[in-house]
């Protein structure tokens, strides 16, 4: 067990449907990050921005991007992850994975698709909840729309829970409160990373990637809108002496999800 783990959340604007450029960038960005850095978060869709055109810009999980982010978590020692448009069997999935010493340890199919752009008639959602061991911690990774469900969130047991988004800048509000919701309720870290920058719809995002703590603290959300990295320490031991003060878990209730 890793007593505490630091985070970087990628707050960065994307080029539209320009994978090369993309990657180019945010490869810039890894080569300038603090010593120290466990896990390296990115924003959904990163390599193209949030597209319906899935037909053109989906790869396969020996794609470009996936080998892209094998190789960044491999020399750079750190666990690396975000979502891609992957295609599968004939099916489109907003797939987000998590690479690892060079191999992709992870991967969660997002499950609540976003109707307001169509992506329920693009996309094949995820049948699944995944929870992934790191260091120690247990993680369990959700996309973007899967916020606004606290019913499939729900956890009793997740140390950090992760959502990698392009989330709109006309609801940030909203982002914000939900971030904030998912940590207090399921007494645990939730981190967030939304993009910056407008994309080839003309819809603009301003960020507010943070990291909140059990009590629906905010850490490290010094930059807002600017593009950079936005970095937290979290603590497993001070996680686990609030769940043993305020032990909330005990009264939860118990019931099942119906896919």
């Amino acid at each position: 067990m890793k007593e505490t783990l630091k985070i970087a959340l990628c707050q960065t604007p994307l080029d539209w449907e320009d994978s090369e450029a993309n990657l180019s960038r945010i490869e810039k960005m890894l080569s300038e990050l603090e010593s120290g850095v466990d896990l390296a978060i990115l924003p959904e869709m990163f390599n193209t921005g949030f597209t319906m055109n899935a037909s053109e810009v989906a790869q396969t999980m020996e794609g470009g991007a996936v080998n892209w982010l094998k190789s960044q978590s491999r020399n750079l020692e750190i666990a690396l992850c975000g979502s891609v448009v992957i295609e599968s069997d004939g099916k489109f999935f907003n797939r987000f994975l998590w690479a690892e010493d060079g191999k992709i340890k992870s991967q969660y199919d997002k499950r609540h698709l976003f109707r307001m752009a169509d992506e329920h008639h693009t996309f094949s959602p995820g049948k699944e909840r995944v929870f992934i061991t790191f260091k120690g911690w247990r993680v369990m990774p959700q996309v973007c729309y899967d916020l606004r469900f606290p019913v499939w969130s729900r956890t009793n047991d997740a140390d950090l829970q992760i959502f990698v988004a392009n989330w709109p800048a006309a609801r940030v509000d909203a982002w914000d409160k939900l971030l904030m919701a998912r940590a207090i309720e399921n007494q645990c870290y939730v981190a967030g990373v939304n993009r910056i920058g407008e994309d080839g719809k003309g819809i603009p995002y301003v960020g507010q990637s943070a990291t909140y703590s059990a009590k629906g603290n905010a850490l490290g959300k010094e930059r807002n809108e600017s593009e950079g990295w936005i970095y937290s320490e979290i603590s497993h031991d001070e996680l686990l002496s609030f769940r043993e003060k305020f032990p909330v878990h005990l009264d939860a209730d118990h019931f099942s999800i119906t896919i």
